[in-house]
């Protein structure tokens, strides 16, 4: 059975950084297209970028803007979300996502000064 585990989330000021984890275990780390998505206070879930087996292919969403890079280790079994010129509207929870089939338990991400 697949188990996604989320790390990293926290409370920032406007402008600044934070890099979330989502650790896998279970099976076959390299097998997956692995994707965040996030849900804000009073809004649906959204996707927010993905990552191919390869980890050479990689979506985000327009919202993002270039201001967050995904990447994959799979030594580490773990796929990062780095997060730069964080904004109070991405504030919300952050889950990692199989197929959105697994889900992690999310993780807080607090963006106020």
């Amino acid at each position: 059975q697949l188990q996604l585990v989320e790390s990293g989330g926290g409370l920032v000021h406007p402008g600044g950084s934070l890099t979330l984890s989502c650790t896998t275990s279970g099976r076959s780390f390299d097998d997956y297209t692995i994707a965040w998505f996030r849900r804000a206070p009073g809004k649906d879930r959204e996707g927010v970028s993905g990552i191919d087996t390869s980890g050479r292919s990689t979506y985000y969403a327009d919202f993002v803007e270039g201001r967050f890079t995904i990447a994959r280790d799979s030594s580490k079994n773990t796929v990062y979300l780095h997060m730069n010129s964080l904004k109070p509207e991405d504030t919300a929870v952050y889950y990692c996502t199989i197929g959105q089939i697994y889900w992690g338990q999310g993780i807080q991400v607090t963006v106020s000064s």
